[in-house]
């Protein structure tokens, strides 16, 4: 335990320090130890080129609304209707702010500025206080924007937010359907089985284009090597993701089903930051043809 705090204090402490580099230089650099080569970043044509493209030259507004957990809800609620958003029950600045007592027994905490900081709440009795307290209040001064330069969350300001509990998330078991969609249109879904951010053989990554057809690769999270059966929300999944994506040349829009009611996820504009290891590694190619970037 005492090795893990030195790690994340030290990590902390270089991504303090990488700050001081500029954008476009720390993309390159980054990407250069991810991908393996540096990016063309004068005449993007990869999937990671384009995106981290994207990140550098696109960047209206509206961005910060859609990555922010808290705000994206009235963006989703007056486009697509607030009964397929999960209803909020607050939002807090503080761990230490919140009021226990007006939670029900089950709920979701989660920073709304930054991917990965979640606790399901079962039983609020069983809170272990401190332990989640460190967490949050360590995640309330993490500037997600640092770690891979993804603008949409530099000036989100940091809240704790609570919403309802669906029995059917954060298990072993659990589906949520990954939509990315290029210039408004639907171009693959990703049927991601088990628990978001575990380990890469406890979840699998299934990828599919509309019409249901499998494409033959992966990033990170193997298929499942399972046949996977269309869901019957799906076409409703696709409408909403290409209202929600109009005008954005790429954006991942994720949706769960719960009782064959839709639910929005989250909006996501740079799939694991923008540098991903495909294999095999010309489904790169093949990806970055889909987006057309703005002049």
């Amino acid at each position: 335990m005492a090795h893990s705090k030195i790690y994340l204090t030290l990590r902390e402490a270089a991504y303090s320090l990488l700050g001081l580099i500029p954008d476009e230089t720390y993309v390159k650099l980054r990407f250069r130890r991810v991908v393996g080569h540096m990016p063309d970043l004068e005449h993007p044509k990869t999937y990671c080129e384009k995106l981290n493209w994207l990140k550098l030259h696109d960047r209206k507004p509206i961005y910060s609304v859609m990555a922010d957990k808290y705000r994206a809800k009235e963006f989703v609620s007056e486009r697509i209707g607030a009964e397929h958003v999960v209803p909020l029950y607050g939002v807090w600045e503080h761990y230490d702010d919140i009021d226990f007592d007006k939670l029900p027994d089950q709920f979701v905490l989660k920073c709304n500025h930054e991917s990965g900081c979640n606790v399901f709440v079962r039983n609020k009795a069983h809170l272990d206080h401190n332990a989640i307290r460190t967490q949050f209040e360590k995640a309330l001064k993490r500037n997600y924007y640092r770690y891979s330069r993804e603008w949409p969350y530099k000036d989100i300001p940091p809240r704790i937010i609570a919403e309802a509990y669906i029995p059917s998330l954060g298990a072993r078991d659990s589906v949520e359907y990954k939509l990315t969609c290029c210039n408004g249109v639907v171009k693959m879904i990703t049927v991601c089985t088990g628990i978001a951010h575990d380990s890469f053989d406890a979840r699998n990554n299934d990828h599919f284009d509309k019409d249901w057809n499998r494409y033959d690769f992966y990033a990170y999270y193997k298929s499942s090597g399972k046949e996977i059966e269309r869901p019957a929300e799906m076409d409703d999944m696709i409408r909403f993701a290409e209202i929600l994506s109009a005008d954005v040349p790429c954006l991942r829009v994720d949706f769960y089903v719960a009782d064959g009611k839709i639910y929005f996820g989250e909006m996501t504009f740079y799939t694991w930051g923008g540098f991903i290891e495909f294999t095999p590694p010309e489904w790169d190619r093949k990806l970055g043809d889909w987006i057309t970037l703005p002049e």
